[in-house]
């Protein structure tokens, strides 16, 4: 059966790194259904020179972030998992309080009250101590936070190769079983 992933993109820096994890989840032949909040359509265009119609093209299924009746928001839709990326300390703030005001808090909630997996690329720095909590909650309930840190080991020779080695982790830490190409690991010498 086809995995599938809900894709969230919500206002913070970094929609370079959700345009490589749709790229990666499309390359391993995972479904993905994919809401942008307005906020994140306006990075897209300052950040990339992605139109907003190219990146929903990437995705097989996009809801309005506004469509809180659409399938992912209910637990009886079964996705194998949600990745926020990037996501905001405002997306962190409300689902780790359980405010579900919108499609892409409320999908978060329902793949932690259903037990999925949950990973949220938090992009802030430095974090101020609710941020530290916020993260702090998400983690006790079962997400992962996987702020976006560059390994530099992969000695990166373009931003681009370093934004794809954070998207393949991020993506990776989904932990679907797929096999990400291109992905640097760490060797040690012998």
């Amino acid at each position: 059966m086809k995995k599938k992933v809900i894709v969230g993109i919500s206002g913070a820096s970094g929609a370079s790194l959700a345009i490589h994890c749709l790229d990666i989840l499309k390359q391993a032949n995972v479904e993905t259904h994919l809401i942008i909040t307005k906020p994140a359509q306006m990075t897209i265009a300052y950040e990339t020179d992605y139109k907003l119609d190219d990146v929903k093209a990437k995705a097989d299924f996009v809801h309005n972030n506004t469509d809180v009746g659409a399938l992912c928001a209910s637990g009886t839709f079964k996705s194998d998992g949600m990745i926020i990326v990037p996501c905001s300390m405002k997306t962190l703030g409300e689902v780790s309080c359980g405010i579900c005001g919108n499609l892409l808090t409320r999908s978060a909630d329902v793949v932690l009250k259903e037990r999925r997996k949950l990973v949220m690329v938090v992009r802030e720095t430095p974090f101020n101590l609710s941020h530290i909590r916020n993260m702090e909650t998400i983690t006790l309930m079962g997400g992962v936070i996987c702020p976006p840190v560059p390994a530099f080991y992969t000695n990166p020779k373009t931003i681009d190769e370093l934004n794809y080695q954070i998207s393949a982790r991020s993506v990776e830490s989904l932990d679907l079983g797929i096999d990400i190409p291109n992905i640097k690991r760490w060797k040690q010498d012998d």
